[in-house]
């Protein structure tokens, strides 16, 4: 369909291609991309290579990805400032891998430490969550950390709420421009809800494990969705 890509910068040679095939109005506004195998045998390159050329794009707001449903196309042409996007993507992804760093753990240790008093004081974070779904972004950032606040509190760790505390400003910050890269609130009010009440759950279960495992994917498929 399309002659093979040199390997000479590859990615920006398919992020080329793919943009003028939606120049040409080969995919309308709105619908979705062929899956990667599809887009890597027509172009002749690696799905590692798609992947790059499909970030590319969505950090130059033509494409939306969605987890679990695949590509859409947001617009036909770049943004005047897709390249500026690209790196607050960068920037946002950054301050999402330190909130791994300090929360898997904290989750972890909160499921072995968690005293009656820490898992009330999560369960009324997570109502307060909730409460604020349909308030502006930032009020609704700092409902969604007051939960995690309350993760870390529980894991008894003086070390980590302090670590925990002087990057909160910064996280409150980069989960609201998130929220404003990804219409995350676009296509639900109160994102991860179910998510964070597993979460809590498994805490509440002393189940470290799992509160391990629940916390990870939460935060992997943050940054999957901001790749």
């Amino acid at each position: 369909m399309t002659a093979a890509l040199t390997r000479n910068l590859l990615a920006d040679q398919a992020a080329d291609q793919l943009r003028r095939r939606l120049q040409a109005g080969e995919w309308e506004v709105g619908s979705k991309l062929p899956g990667e195998t599809t887009l890597a045998t027509e172009l002749g390159v690696g799905r590692s290579t798609i992947r790059e050329a499909l970030r590319m794009l969505a950090g130059q707001g033509m494409l939306r990805p969605r987890q679990g449903a695949g590509v859409f196309v947001e617009r036909t042409e770049p943004e005047a400032d897709g390249w500026e996007a690209v790196l607050q993507r960068e920037a946002v992804t950054a301050v999402v891998e330190v909130r791994a760093a300090i929360e898997i753990e904290a989750a972890r240790l909160a499921a072995r430490r968690a005293t009656a008093a820490d898992v009330a004081a999560m369960r009324r974070a997570l109502d307060l969550r909730a409460a604020a779904s349909d308030a502006p972004d930032r009020e609704f950032v700092e409902a969604d950390t007051a939960v995690h606040r309350s993760i870390v509190a529980a894991a008894h760790n003086a070390v980590l709420s302090e670590l925990f505390e002087t990057f909160v400003p910064r996280i409150t910050d980069a989960m609201v421009e998130m929220i404003g890269l990804l219409g995350l609130r676009d296509r639900d009010t109160e994102p991860n809800a179910d998510e964070h009440a597993a979460l809590v759950d498994a805490i509440a279960a002393g189940d470290a494990v799992a509160a391990a495992r629940i916390s990870r994917a939460h935060l992997e498929a943050m940054a999957a969705d901001l790749r």
